[in-house]
């Protein structure tokens, strides 16, 4: 198969149709509604360390990495003797709160913070491509589905493009750029490896570049898992026969979806949180405060460290606490190797629960 060379953008062909457009003003709605609910927990980072462990799941899920939930959250609780996959979660988690980091502080997202981005996902500085002979095959047959470019200056001068394209405002919609933008870094494919993984980074990012999102809160890794032979059919189809509406409607609809399910679970968040606020002010008066309650719901699991950490107070104090918690039926006590975590149940099953 020859080397597929994309077009360059912006695309000289309508992409905003009517059944688009249509499409695109209940996805922006259902994304609204995600950013306004996000507001109503206290503390942003619940939402971040719950949602970005569980989008690192999925999206390495897509390429074949797979970690149980357990295994997700213990991955980040620095344990020695993590399996493999768990270490490429962690690093999903870590280059998506870096390209975050990166959109906040420059307010561009750049060829070299995807570059970023993908080193920190991968753990080495191989970075764009320069020598040929990468292909995308089928995992069941062996086909070669696609061929990207191989020349290293056809791939810079297309992400050149790219990155002129992803800074660009003009008129249409975030949310229908966003399909366009994932298919082209898709089809350049400027890495030898972590391609799935960055395009997907780089989704969120966007959102949050076009000040949709406030937060890194909308992960469509676990539509594309649903409907994982589409997503590769679709991208080809545009390839061979310029399909871009059957594409963007998916993406659109993925994005609905997904903003749909997410403000769900946090509004369960929420409900829990609330509760178990009035739990520990009728059972444990005495110890409630505000950042306890939130340090309960920043992970599922919890350890001493972190309520000496973040309470400012002594490890025996701590240690009673937790215990006292456990006894109310908050939280449930379990050893990992050496060390001892109390683990809020309701809120892991909840996480479970409402992303799977």
């Amino acid at each position: 198969m020859n080397e597929f060379i994309p077009k360059k953008l912006p695309l000289n062909i309508d992409i905003e149709t009517k059944q688009i457009l249509k499409k695109s003003i209940s996805a922006n709605r259902a994304l609204a509604k995600l950013s306004g609910v996000a507001k109503i927990i206290p503390n942003e980072a619940i939402l971040i360390n719950s949602l970005i462990l569980q989008e690192a799941k999925d999206s390495s899920e897509i390429e074949n990495i797979i970690t149980t939930h357990d295994e997700l959250y213990q991955s980040s609780l620095n344990l020695n003797n993590i399996t493999q996959a768990t270490k490429e979660v962690q690093n999903y988690s870590r280059a998506l709160l870096k390209g975050f980091e990166l959109v906040k502080e420059h307010s561009l997202l750049l060829i070299r913070h995807i570059v970023e981005i993908q080193q920190e996902l991968e753990g080495n500085v191989a970075g764009i491509r320069k020598q040929a002979g990468t292909v995308l095959k089928n995992q069941a047959t062996g086909e070669i589905i696609h061929t990207p470019p191989q020349n290293e200056a056809t791939i810079r001068e297309l992400l050149n493009n790219l990155e002129q394209y992803i800074n660009t405002k003009d008129e249409v919609d975030p949310l229908i750029k966003m399909a366009v933008i994932h298919y082209q870094f898709e089809s350049i494919h400027p890495f030898y490896d972590g391609n799935g993984r960055t395009g997907r980074i780089i989704n969120i990012l966007y959102l949050v570049l076009n000040g949709l999102l406030d937060l890194p809160i909308l992960y469509l890794s676990s539509y594309i898992i649903k409907y994982k032979a589409d997503y590769y059919k679709l991208l080809q189809k545009i390839r061979e026969k310029e399909a871009w509406e059957e594409w963007i409607l998916f993406m659109l609809e993925g994005v609905e979806q997904t903003a749909t399910k997410q403000t769900e679970l946090i509004n369960n968040i929420k409900v829990l949180m609330d509760s178990t606020k009035v739990q520990l002010k009728t059972k444990l008066p005495k110890i409630y405060s505000k950042d306890l309650l939130e340090i309960l719901f920043m992970h599922p699991y919890t350890k001493i460290d972190m309520l000496v950490k973040n309470l400012g107070i002594h490890r025996e104090t701590a240690s009673k606490h937790l215990k006292a918690i456990e006894k109310s039926g908050i939280l449930k006590g379990v050893k990992i190797k050496n060390s001892k975590f109390y683990v809020n149940v309701k809120l892991f099953e909840l996480l479970q629960k409402g992303m799977s």
